[in-house]
């Protein structure tokens, strides 16, 4: 198994870009940062950490269609640590 969760990109225009992230347990997005605000769904929810680049480790529970809202700028690489499988779309404000 590999440790990268797979991301793929949805739909793309001038405005938005729409991505699935999908995750078995243990895998991660990498340490990446956000350049635009976005919109995360989660789609089966699950329980993920999140670890930020100042090495703080938070516990995320994600609830299937609850979805959150986040500013450009965070910086961080999250994790799936639940049992089974997770996915969310996240939707990024381009403009």
């Amino acid at each position: 198994m590999s440790t990268q969760a797979t991301c793929e990109l949805l739909s793309e225009d001038s405005r938005t870009k729409v991505w699935r992230w999908s995750f078995e347990s243990g895998q991660a997005t990498g340490m990446h940062i956000h350049e635009f605000d976005y919109i995360a769904i989660p789609i089966s929810g699950g329980k993920f950490e999140a670890t930020l680049d100042t090495g703080e480790v938070l516990d995320v529970l994600q609830e299937a269609g609850v979805p959150y809202q986040r500013n450009a700028g965070v910086h961080h690489n999250i994790k799936f640590v639940g049992a089974g499988n997770a996915a969310f779309v996240e939707i990024e404000f381009l403009i």
